[in-house]
């Protein structure tokens, strides 16, 4: 192998991070060793039904074109893997039955399969030419060379895609409030600022509603935790039926819930939003709750909910005030129950 062509595969393999990158310059590179008018690579559908053809370089007469998918088993491929003749320079006289060689015009061709660590079969890495072409046993390792490059290519983008994977599990894990399956308290901080920033943008208010489940503890007490983990799960639920996805949702606390959103712009007209912000959660989350070892006829729980000019007041402060706005429904829901005892 000569150095230059060394060092261009080094180049490649230190320049290219994509497999596209890297099998398009190794095809040129194909091409120049084997003499061949199109060099291309396939890849063989798991059920060994079809192959496609992903990336070809065509420069002379013969037109591999790449995204042409043909039956896998009429493959010129599939030939040359179960014959052990991977070479030919007279495909007329071998394969003369072969369809797809006769309209693509082939008369020399070279395969090399792809093969993965796990022993499975990619593709292949293919040279063809309309004339007669000798190759030699240098081209016929610089294939097999290109074919396991690209097979580690390969594998290092399925590992990448898996460790993405997995990476985006642990953060959805790690946003996600285990029991209700809503946005935990951290999501909810994080998305916040964003809504903030855009209401300030468009000179909108910013809807905030604390709700808190009152008696909680109650129901904890005489139902036991696990109806009471049940009835968190509900109230997620309704939550997440009640609440539209441009709306910012979350358990921020063991029975609080956070639900944000854009307001109007009139002032008048935010805090109208506001109040019917609120009535809409209380009764989204009043009523009855048929768990799965009672069933509770819920009064609802307090909530404050406020209209905030996202120019002079920042989340966490919005939040505070929510909070204190909260508080003082749970006062006066408290009065009104106590009044009614008295009656």
């Amino acid at each position: 192998m000569s150095d230059n062509l060394i060092e261009r595969i080094s180049s490649a393999l230190e320049s290219e991070y994509t497999l596209e990158g890297l099998v398009r310059q190794l095809l040129e590179m194909l091409e120049l060793v084997t003499n061949m008018e199109s060099t291309y690579l396939t890849r063989i559908e798991p059920d060994n039904s079809q192959q496609h053809i992903l990336f070809s370089r065509n420069t002379r007469k013969m037109q591999i074109p790449e995204g042409l998918s043909v039956p896998w088993d009429d493959t010129l491929c599939k030939r040359a893997l179960d014959e052990g003749k991977r070479y030919t320079c007279d495909v007329a006289g071998i394969w003369g039955d072969s369809q797809a060689a006769k309209d693509l015009g082939i008369h020399t061709y070279v395969s090399t399969p792809v093969m993965l660590s796990d022993g499975s079969l990619y593709g292949t890495l293919c040279a063809a030419s309309t004339e007669h072409r000798e190759l030699s046993e240098r081209s016929e390792q610089v294939l097999q060379l290109f074919a396991q490059l690209i097979a580690q290519q390969i594998q290092n983008e399925q590992l990448l895609k898996k460790l993405q994977q997995a990476n985006a599990a642990l953060t959805a894990v790690s946003y996600t409030d285990e029991l209700t399956k809503l946005p935990n308290r951290r999501a909810v901080f994080e998305q916040l600022p964003q809504l903030f920033e855009h209401a300030s943008d468009e000179s909108h208010y910013v809807l905030v509603a604390f709700t808190d489940l009152d008696n909680f503890k109650q129901i904890n007490d005489q139902y036991g935790h696990e109806t009471g983990d049940d009835f968190l799960s509900a109230v997620g639920q309704r939550l997440k039926e009640g609440v539209s996805d441009a709306e910012i949702l979350g358990r921020v606390g063991g029975d609080e819930f956070i639900v944000a959103g854009e307001g109007p712009a009139d002032f008048d007209e935010a805090q109208r939003a506001a109040h019917e912000f609120k009535t809409r959660l209380k009764n989204l989350l009043s009523g009855e709750y048929k768990l799965h070892s009672c069933t509770i006829n819920y009064e609802g729980p307090s909530i404050g909910a406020i209209a905030i000019n996202p120019a002079v007041t920042d989340p966490d402060q919005a939040i505070h005030e929510a909070d204190q706005a909260m508080y003082l429904d749970k006062k006066h829901r408290r009065m009104d129950h106590d009044a009614e005892n008295r009656e």
